[in-house]
């Protein structure tokens, strides 16, 4: 038996694990701390803690890589370090269960890593603020493929925002969902620029 094909996906089971129970500590600690907020804000706030972006920060300021050096071969990709934080998670949750993993999360990594104030104005959802201002400004937006095609085996997406029917930006990327915020992120950099209509 192939014991690297092994190790990798006990890996990804890991992170399943961890993606899942991380997200329950999130919206349980959210739901706590704002007793207050509606849904919308919740969701919103637990989508910026446990992105990809955010998981990658954090993993970074813990130094994971450096853990990890010592039993991988190579370095870690700052990409993979979100993985390898769900994978932690997962591992902690299965050893110790789900009140000391909470525990783990809460007191260790959100507190300790992220600021929460600050994540609570920081708005990098740039598709979403670009639909909310074509919807007040009653502008029809859609976005188009403009290329799909492979860099080392993996697809790359070229993608453009048309508001209009006028491409106001576009952008490409190996997630078609982070095409579009990239190309939403251009988009809204003209519009408050030029601030005309459109």
């Amino acid at each position: 038996m192939n014991s690297g094909h092994s190790g990798n996906s006990n890996n990804e089971r890991l992170e399943y694990l961890g993606d899942a129970v991380l997200s329950t500590i999130v919206a349980e600690y959210l739901f706590q701390k704002y007793p207050n907020k509606n849904e919308g804000f919740l969701t919103k706030m637990r989508s910026k803690i446990v992105k990809r972006k955010t998981l990658n920060m954090i993993a970074d300021k813990m130094g994971l890589d450096v853990i990890l050096a010592n039993y991988t071969a190579g370095r870690m990709s700052h990409s993979m370090m979100g993985n390898a934080l769900e994978a932690l998670i997962g591992a902690i949750y299965i050893e110790f269960g789900y009140p000391k993993t909470k525990r783990y999360v809460i007191n260790k990594i959100l507190r300790r890593f992220l600021d929460i104030h600050e994540l609570e104005e920081f708005d990098d959802n740039y598709k979403s603020r670009l639909l909310e201002w074509c919807q007040k400004h009653n502008k029809a937006i859609n976005y188009e493929l403009v290329s799909r095609h492979k860099i080392d085996k993996r697809d790359r997406f070229r993608v453009a925002v048309c508001i209009e029917g006028k491409s106001f930006g576009e952008s490409e990327d190996f997630n078609k969902k982070s095409a579009e915020q990239a190309a939403s992120k251009i988009a809204l950099g003209k519009i408050i620029s030029t601030d005309s209509e459109v």
